[in-house]
């Protein structure tokens, strides 16, 4: 894993350096840089961190080149397929390649000289690559199917001459032609979703490059290319076929992302997505490393299961209890870890757990995607209720509503009336997708209008709520609201939540995460099977319950899915208020010009009195004016 940076335009080596240090802490192994000329694209640099992982000598180190340096690379990432990759060079070339190292990152360059722009459909695993190839005069610039590795990139300066490019923000601010300018359509889509959507970034003019894309820089045009796309097919086996086709796929995933030239551990909640990963792992490695962190509230607090499942497993368990005063002190460093606002505030325990993994080992093997691909939210039985009520008026919901407004508001995590009142609040929209946009977003339009400012609001183009079905509809097809569902929520919020607050956190510490959920064979197994395998009646994940059942305790296999939840509703009329109050003080929002002072002060005086609860809205609103005030102010 690490870090990559560049341009191609207008540049120097020191910009370079800058670009390069900036992103230290995703590589800080090694670093390189390459400084060349071209005809159109003009000067070309490519920086390089790296974390070692594969072949640790200096034989690794990048920005790297094939024999004759006319095509040279920055990747970030690693190719799971490599060594078979490598040897269908060596079988089938016409060329004869001069192999210099043991590493995946060489292996993407012969095979650009062998398949030219189809070497990217070839690779299966995660990555973000630069590839300068000198010759045709091009920059490419590509990402892996699912989005776990960051790319941002912009055409800047004087004609749009440069094209810029990083694995984070924080790196393209380091170009002296970047223009930090606020993209208001991307504040928008942050305030109602919590995150900003792919390909937007909160800076005009910068973008986060698609999944499973490729883009080409001549000097003067994009192009961009899809070279794959989530396909629901069909699926001709049984139930019983599926859970051994299950078996088989998630053996192979889970022992591909255990490969590594430095020690692998696995991080371990208790829930049923990060157990399995931890049984296959156990299979392969006797001596398997697992990490938890737990919580003095209880309530909150998980490591009890990742216990069980490490005694039940004989894994080698490290847990750590982690007090409120560790997890206030990350506040603070938020806006630095993640460049971009968003307000998932499991990036706190996220982020403890990295740092302290990263204590024994390099990589670890992460559970995310599983809800996803396999129906784990608990959104999924809502619509399946909100279905039932389908017939119910408009007007008998906004009578509930009301009702529910008056009940007790409880701060404990997932509380009854933080569920129902949830609920509620989208049960009215009928289309599946949308009403999952409404339950998940901290500020529905009608708020947002009150929000932002009236001089910015008028200008806005709503982004997430006209564009979302038009994103997904041009992506693939589906066979049922349920397809789509899951697409949707692998394609907006864990693109760009779940991964974000993964990748930032353990990179951070300089640590891999890998997902053997997200390989490629699992996902396309997953999007072929029926519905109905994945949730039966209300039981979701059936399939992965069922291939489990016999090999993980039985309350762990059916326990009901918690995640890291945060005690951020207390927090805000506690340890966070001094903060809350810094920044929504009325000279500080006059001063930004972008939002309504009263209508913060409104939500913050219900929150309060525990009248209503904001710790949506205003965990959102904070987690802003935390990044304002480091990369704006």
């Amino acid at each position: 894993m690490c870090g990559i940076a560049g341009f191609a335009g207008t540049g120097d080596g020191a910009t370079l350096i800058a670009m390069s240090k900036a992103i230290a802490h995703r590589g800080p192994d090694q670093s390189g840089v390459h400084l060349d000329h071209s005809r159109n694209l003009r000067d070309v640099g490519l920086a390089h961190q790296r974390l070692s992982i594969l072949d640790l000598s200096t034989l690794g180190t990048q920005p790297m080149s094939n024999e004759d340096q006319s095509v040279w690379i920055a990747f970030n990432g690693e190719i799971y397929n490599f060594k078979a990759l490598r040897s269908e060079i060596e079988r089938s070339s016409k060329h004869k390649h001069v192999w210099k190292s043991e590493t995946d990152t060489e292996v993407i360059i012969h095979l650009y000289e062998e398949y030219g722009e189809k070497v990217f459909a070839k690779l299966q695993g995660m990555f973000a690559i630069a590839l300068y190839d000198k010759k045709k005069d091009l920059l490419f610039l590509a990402r892996d199917r699912m989005g776990k590795k960051p790319l941002y990139w912009g055409v800047v300066g004087e004609n749009a001459k440069s094209l810029i490019f990083a694995s984070e923000l924080k790196s393209i601010h380091k170009h002296p032609l970047f223009e930090k300018k606020l993209n208001m359509n991307a504040v928008h889509e942050y305030f109602f979703s919590e995150h900003v959507a792919t390909p937007e970034s909160i800076f005009q003019g910068i973008y986060k490059l698609e999944p499973a894309h490729y883009l080409v820089w001549n000097g003067k045009d994009i192009k961009k290319t899809c070279y794959w796309r989530a396909e629901f097919g069909v699926y001709k086996g049984s139930y019983y076929d599926a859970v051994k086709d299950l078996d088989t796929v998630m053996e192979h995933a889970v022992a591909e992302r255990m490969i590594a030239d430095v020690p692998v551990g696995i991080f371990l909640s208790g829930g049923i997505d990060s157990s399995t990963i931890a049984w296959y792992a156990r299979e392969k490695n006797k001596n398997i490393h697992t990490f938890s962190i737990g919580f003095e509230d209880t309530s909150f607090d998980e490591s009890v299961y990742a216990k069980q499942v490490a005694d039940h497993l004989g894994t080698m368990h490290h847990n750590k209890i982690v007090t409120e005063k560790e997890l206030l002190e990350v506040i603070p460093r938020l806006a630095d870890i993640c460049d971009e606002p968003m307000a998932d505030a499991s990036i706190i325990p996220t982020t403890v757990l990295s740092e302290w993994t990263r204590q024994h080992v390099t990589v670890a093997l992460g559970g995310d995607g599983g809800d996803e691909l396999f129906y784990g939210y608990d959104t999924f039985t809502a619509h399946k209720l909100a279905n039932m009520f389908s017939w119910v008026p408009g007007w008998i919901i906004s009578i509930l509503e009301k009702v529910v407004s008056i009940m007790p508001t409880s701060f404990s995590n997932m509380s009854f009336d933080f569920k129902i009142k949830s609920f509620l609040k989208g049960l009215k929209e009928k289309d599946v997708v949308m009403r999952n946009e409404l339950w998940m977003s901290a500020y529905q339009e009608h708020e947002l209008e009150k929000l932002i400012s009236k001089d910015h609001y008028i200008n806005l183009s709503k982004t997430r709520i006209d564009n979302i079905e038009n994103i997904l509809n041009s992506e693939t097809s589906f066979r049922n609201e349920y397809d789509k569902l899951g697409r949707a929520y692998e394609r907006f919020y864990m693109l760009d939540h779940v991964l974000v607050k993964v990748d930032r956190a353990s990179m951070a510490h300089a640590l891999e995460v890998r997902a053997p959920f997200l390989a490629t064979d699992m996902v396309d197994y997953a999007h072929a099977l029926p519905s109905e395998y994945k949730m039966s009646g209300f039981n979701r994940k059936a399939i992965l319950k069922t291939l489990m059942k016999d090999r993980l305790p039985e309350d762990i296999v059916k326990r009901k899915k918690k995640g890291f939840g945060m005690p951020v509703a207390s927090w805000l009329n506690g340890p966070l208020k001094p903060l809350l109050t810094r920044y929504t003080d009325k000279s500080y929002i006059e001063s930004q010009g972008l939002f309504n002072y009263e209508y913060i002060q409104s939500l913050i005086t219900e929150h309060s009195t525990q009248k209503i609860d904001h710790r949506k809205k205003l965990w959102t609103l904070l987690t802003f004016q935390l990044w304002w005030d480091k990369w704006m102010k």
